[in-house]
């Protein structure tokens, strides 16, 4: 495989590519300036009808003249084992070239198959390629999400910073809670977020189980924060929450969104 194509264009997310950018143009119109630039943050993977904007407001916590590399941690929707790739993007908009040289250094199985049908990676590329036209990208599917193995992940990502030196950012891709009503997605989440302020992952890991938030990247989330934190982040910072019901008007049944930025 000589390129990962789009897998989800036209679903997800326009093919077209004046489409797409008129949309992320009105997305990205739409955020606040942030007054300082996260090393890390976390984005949903949703439609872009339904989470464009919350992700739209994590990217723009990052200066826009950003230009190395961008890690991204996705979760893996099919079960496959945590893997990276390191051929380049396709997207509407062009190419993203990856980090071949830092995907190395990660010390991560490099599997192109697990990743080509994916959306939790494919969905951050477009506001990347976007926004900040000059960077590079590592993606990362994170298949067993258990404490240990996320914090195994955000050391070997704090092991390739090291020795590649890259200047990097690095993202979660991860929605909240699925198919609840509002009132809980909302309590829940919130409820777990509270202890990224922190940048607490153990206490992460326990309010999702205490509540059963059914956050599909939570791993990601903790493998993030933990390279960030020993980076020298210091906190962790709610831009924007909103609901798939913001949108549809059902709130009996939502799907919750967050950005965050970690500081």
């Amino acid at each position: 495989m000589k390129m990962r194509a789009c897998a989800v264009a036209g679903m997800f997310y326009p093919r077209e590519p004046s489409h797409l950018e008129q949309l992320l143009g009105k997305f990205f119109s739409g955020t606040s300036p942030v007054t300082a630039s996260p090393l890390g943050i976390v984005s949903p993977h949703a439609g872009y009808i339904y989470s464009g904007q919350v992700a739209a407001d994590s990217f723009a916590a990052i200066a826009g003249d950003f230009s190395g590399t961008f890690i991204i941690v996705g979760p893996s929707h099919r079960g496959y084992m945590t893997c990276a790739s390191e051929v380049p993007w396709e997207t509407p908009l062009g190419v993203v070239d990856t980090d071949a040289e830092f995907v190395r250094a990660l010390d991560v199985e490099v599997d192109e198959f697990s990743h080509q049908d994916e959306h939790s990676i494919e969905v951050q590329v477009p506001f990347i390629k976007y926004r900040f036209p000059r960077a590079r990208i590592a993606p990362v599917m994170m298949g067993e999400q258990d404490y240990a193995g996320a914090i195994r992940l955000g050391e070997k990502i704090l092991h390739a910073i090291r020795q590649t030196k890259r200047d990097v950012r690095i993202v979660a891709s991860s929605d909240f809670s699925h198919y609840v009503p509002e009132e809980k997605a909302k309590s829940d989440d919130l409820y777990a977020i509270k202890a990224l302020e922190t940048l607490d992952t153990k206490e992460f890991y326990r309010r999702i189980a205490e509540r059963q938030v059914t956050a599909c990247g939570y791993g990601p989330i903790t493998a993030m924060v933990t390279a960030c934190n020993r980076l020298g982040a210091k906190a962790g910072r709610l831009i924007r929450y909103a609901t798939s019901g913001d949108v549809t008007g059902d709130y009996r049944e939502v799907v919750g969104y967050a950005g965050i930025a970690v500081i």
